[in-house]
């Protein structure tokens, strides 16, 4: 068996680094010297005068709302249909409330209907004309093409004339309603409703508005849904309850305050009452002044003197009695 010496290793070794440093050099690449040539930027000369520098820009006014592509021909929206919604325009104040415009126009909208034609697109035209005043510039004020769908133009809208202090506000007005003095129960219901329609996201359970509605009431209505419920209400179903507050609403007389009874003009009694005797005692007594002046006025025109004018009769006058 045959074995290297240490001294052949050795040999080898060093002629094998020598053949990969020799590799290595073969392979570097010398970096070559290129020359930067830089072209000359050409710049356009501005040959506008300062008139015409200080006009205002004609474009650039792009809206915020984009219309989808629509590939039906020969669409236009009728002047009838602008004029619709134009009728009762949104105008930003603050009675106004944001989510029943919106339910008024999609119920205009939704009558609408034309081949090719997106339902959303239809909406998304219309709309701008349903606006005037703070509205109209809420929405001019928005970012060129912000809005690309439906969802887009009726979230923005809602939050901006529905800011959450608003919403505090009604459900606050919601959690401390009180049935007002003389304020029939219908009345009081309607009143209710229009709270909860104005705040349609109050997220109220049923049961708490009935709760609500019903410690609200007087007394007497109280005793009379329990009386409809054949004892107290709220010990009924949610459901039942709100059946039987509408019944009731139904009925649209019964007010809060006492009833007066009308007095009969065939009443045997002779007596009058207090109120009667003392209007009557003050008639007498203007009649009477009224009297006493004439009198006096009639007095006072007799005692003057048709002669001289002076403050006496004729008869006692003495320019007359000069002349016997």
């Amino acid at each position: 068996m045959r074995t290297r010496s240490s001294s052949n290793l050795i040999v080898e070794s060093s002629t094998n680094l020598k053949r990969r440093n020799r590799r290595r050099f073969k392979q570097t690449v010398k970096p070559e010297i290129q020359n930067i040539v830089e072209t000359p930027v050409v710049t356009t000369v501005d040959t506008r005068t300062m008139l015409e520098l200080l006009q205002a820009p004609t474009e650039g006014y792009g809206d915020a709302i984009v219309i989808p592509v629509i590939f039906a021909k020969n669409f236009e929206l009728k002047v009838g249909l602008l004029q619709l919604v134009t009728s009762s325009q949104f105008h930003g104040f603050e009675r106004d409330d944001p989510h029943a415009h919106i339910r008024w126009f999609k119920k205009i909208t939704s009558t609408l209907k034309y081949k090719n034609v997106p339902h959303d697109a239809i909406k998304l035209m219309l709309f701008p004309f349903s606006l005037e005043g703070a509205a109209r510039i809420w929405l001019e004020k928005e970012p060129p093409r912000s809005i690309l769908t439906w969802e887009d133009l009726v979230s923005k809208f809602v939050n901006y004339f529905f800011p959450p202090s608003k919403t505090t506000n009604l459900k606050n007005d919601i959690t401390n309603f009180q049935q007002k003095f003389e304020e029939t129960f219908s009345e009081a219901w309607d009143r209710f409703k229009d709270l909860l329609r104005k705040c349609s996201h109050h997220g109220f359970s049923e049961f708490h508005q009935i709760d609500t509605f019903y410690n609200a009431l007087t007394q007497s209505d109280q005793d009379s849904l329990n009386a409809a419920a054949g004892g107290n209400l709220l010990n009924r179903t949610p459901r039942d309850a709100l059946m039987i507050i509408k019944n009731k609403s139904k009925v649209r007389t019964s007010r809060n305050k006492p009833i007066v009874s009308k007095v009969s003009t065939t009443t045997s009694s002779t007596s009058p009452s207090p109120d009667v005797t003392a209007l009557t005692e003050i008639v007498k007594e203007l009649v009477l002044m009224n009297k006493a002046n004439q009198q006096a006025f009639v007095k006072a025109v007799d005692d003057i003197c048709v002669t001289c004018g002076g403050p006496h009769p004729y008869y006692e006058c003495l320019a007359t009695n000069c002349w016997e």
